[in-house]
């Protein structure tokens, strides 16, 4: 009786170690690279998506105090001088280009012109500033939507090469236990669950930061035409 327990230690199966690090050593050379390609596209994924829902919040917050003090009753000029001539949000941005232009275009040595052109001009100068604004928000999402497209297509990749290298080892070994195949196929899914982990926070955080991206371009055109109105009407009062 005491002889047969050593004996069924003995025979007990192996245990395989199937922790991400381990799979990750025991991967070949291709599946290696896909897999640390799709960790670093997954940690810069959500170091963008930080950034831009820290800084969307933090651009709402500011065109609520522009906005009111926008609309406080307090002078155009005074409030351009209180912003400066380094605005911090591009709402800011937007009012400062067009107080620039409107001094240049009514101030003393300023070629005469019609308020027709006056008015377009000014337009001209908030839609730029405008777009300048916009682009720099945009900036790095063209990642973040390949990130989202691409990682599933790439954890595939590993997943077939994987297989393909199981396969090739076990008609080498002629051994089809499952202490031979189980490691290799875990290698093989290993990358596709890595594909999933990376782009399904980016398909998700893409389409939210792109709809507060929307609604903010939004915000800022509709500042703009109210902005440009109220310089028109004092275009025509004067």
């Amino acid at each position: 009786m005491e002889s047969a327990i050593p004996d069924a230690v003995a025979a007990a199966p192996h245990v395989i170690n199937m922790s991400a690090w381990s799979l990750f050593l025991q991967a070949g050379l291709v599946v290696k690279i896909v897999i640390a390609m799709l960790v670093f596209a997954s940690l810069w994924s959500w170091g963008i998506i930080f950034d831009k829902v820290m800084r969307l919040r933090s651009l709402s917050r500011a065109a609520e105090a522009f906005e009111e003090r926008f609309w406080s009753g307090s002078s155009l000029e005074e409030l351009f001088e209180r912003i400066g001539q380094r605005p911090k949000d591009p709402m800011s941005s937007i009012f400062v280009a067009a107080m620039k232009e409107w001094r240049r275009s009514t101030g003393k040595g300023a070629a005469p012109m019609g308020t027709h052109g006056i008015a377009e001009r000014m337009d001209r100068v908030m839609k730029i500033s405008l777009e300048r604004e916009m682009d720099q928000l945009n900036r790095r999402m063209i990642f973040l939507a390949s990130t989202a497209s691409a990682s599933p297509f790439l954890g595939l990749l590993g997943t077939v090469w994987g297989i393909m290298t199981t396969f090739t080892a076990i008609g080498a070994s002629a051994d089809t236990s499952l202490a031979t195949v189980a490691p290799g196929i875990a290698e093989a899914l290993f990358a596709t669950a890595l594909g999933l982990v990376a782009a399904i926070p980016a398909v998700v955080f893409y389409n939210k930061i792109s709809s507060d991206l929307s609604r903010y371009a939004l915000r800022l055109e509709n500042f703009a035409g109210e902005f440009g109105a109220i310089l028109s009407r004092q275009l025509d009062t004067k």
